[in-house]
């Protein structure tokens, strides 16, 4: 569920835990669409032949794949409404402790860890976590740094 909330807000909700996202399915066309647009074309993401021989027993998504989908599924739990322009402003860190093989559903839950007045604005810093449904250990950990802007 997104929450909605002003730019005025943000401070207010700093180690608030903003829930789940929905569920978003990883399949071999956005895999192959990925590597077609990065130039990353190793076989262990886009041949499921060889792949079905490899380590997992079938493709997995590049872990910069996954990392990207943060942007997408951060977007379904906060809205803020007097905001500009939102920037993305980089990682603090990020980690790829699990496999995504393809077919696998996944979720981001994301808890605010700072929120820094910057000019014009406020700069968050969110730990997020990318879980697959049916794995024990998330396939993403993450820490991005987002810039709101008035």
């Amino acid at each position: 569920m997104t929450r909605t909330v002003t730019l005025d807000d943000l401070p207010g909700l700093v180690g608030v835990d903003l829930g789940n996202s929905s569920e978003l399915t990883v399949d071999q066309k956005r895999i192959d669409g990925f590597a077609e647009t990065t130039g990353d074309h190793q076989w262990i993401h886009v041949d499921p032949v060889a792949a079905a021989d490899g380590p997992f027993g079938t493709t997995v998504a590049h872990g910069y794949l996954t990392l990207a989908l943060v942007v997408p599924l951060w977007s379904e739990l906060l809205r803020v409404r007097d905001a500009r322009a939102i920037v993305n402003y980089g990682l603090n860190k990020v980690r790829f402790p699990a496999p995504v093989p393809v077919g696998s559903r996944l979720r981001l839950q994301a808890t605010i860890a700072e929120v820094t007045g910057i000019d014009g604005g406020f700069q968050l810093v969110i730990d997020v976590a990318i879980r697959s449904a049916g794995s024990g250990k998330p396939v993403c950990v993450a820490q991005p740094v987002f810039r709101y802007y008035r």
